[in-house]
């Protein structure tokens, strides 16, 4: 790289930055001001940032927001060592506390990518394991998780319904659905999903939290649950409140702040 992109490299850089602080979209004539740059400078940085996808442009309210490939490259980060090594003693807990299997899942564009699974001494069979990706929308991590992303980066994820692939016949089949569900779940405290991902089965899922409050990881227990109607409406409260207690221990240990 030639000197000469260096300082626009770092203004990049610092314009990320300020999207990162603020907890919604800014105007760019606020980042202007922020980074003491001229406005026309700071379109130019936005204009390429949003070509490469760490920054998404909101039209109607003429601000911008963290992009897909920014949140991608968080979730990334999560993905090393340090993360699933102070995960893995708190997962293995919760399993001997409740008997079911654990998960540690982070997002990967629309998709919940599974880090680590903890099983008791009798597992069940499941279609999840450490490396498998399956559909973000119908897991109860990742509904957990993007429960607590901005609305403009879930409609990012799943802009239309040809987003949302189905695998049992239940879940959102659609962005209105989704938006509803996720309502519900911000409501509840809590993410369920009953037979979306595999049939007789049922979780539940609390997310992990990043110091700026963003959800970065999830944790989840699974477990048989039968159930043939189309809407079981289970919610398990007590078994979602070990959940939160172990997601909450592993946001402090990473020097998160609860959503």
């Amino acid at each position: 790289m030639g000197g000469t992109n260096v300082p626009a490299l770092r203004r990049g850089l610092a314009v990320l930055g300020v999207l990162a602080r603020h907890a919604g979209p800014v105007s760019a004539a606020a980042i202007a001001r922020e980074l003491a740059l001229p406005r026309s400078t700071t379109y130019h940085l936005l204009a390429e940032l949003e070509a490469a996808g760490f920054v998404v442009h909101l039209p109607a309210e003429r601000r911008y927001g963290l992009g897909i490939a920014a949140f991608e490259l968080g979730s990334a980060y999560l993905r090393h060592d340090p993360l699933e090594r102070l995960a893995g003693p708190l997962l293995r807990r919760l399993v001997d506390q409740v008997g079911h299997t654990a998960h540690l899942g982070v997002l990967h564009g629309n998709e919940l990518l599974y880090l680590l699974k903890e099983r008791p001494a009798r597992p069940q069979t499941l279609v999840t394991d450490v490396g498998v990706r399956l559909p973000a929308q119908l897991t109860a991590s990742g509904t957990a998780m993007l429960a607590h992303l901005p609305r403009a980066h879930v409609r990012a994820l799943f802009p239309t319904a040809s987003a949302f692939v189905r695998r049992t016949g239940r879940g959102p089949r659609g962005p209105a659905e989704l938006r509803h569900l996720l309502s519900a779940l911000r409501r509840r405290g809590w993410a369920v999903e009953d037979g979306h991902v595999t049939p007789g089965f049922a979780s539940v899922a609390h997310p992990v939290f990043d110091h700026g409050g963003r959800p970065m990881a999830a944790i989840s227990v699974t477990f048989r649950h039968v159930c043939d109607g189309a809407e079981c409406g289970g919610t398990w409260p007590d078994l979602a409140d070990q959940v939160r207690r172990t997601a909450t221990e592993l946001t402090t240990r990473i020097g998160g702040r609860p959503g």
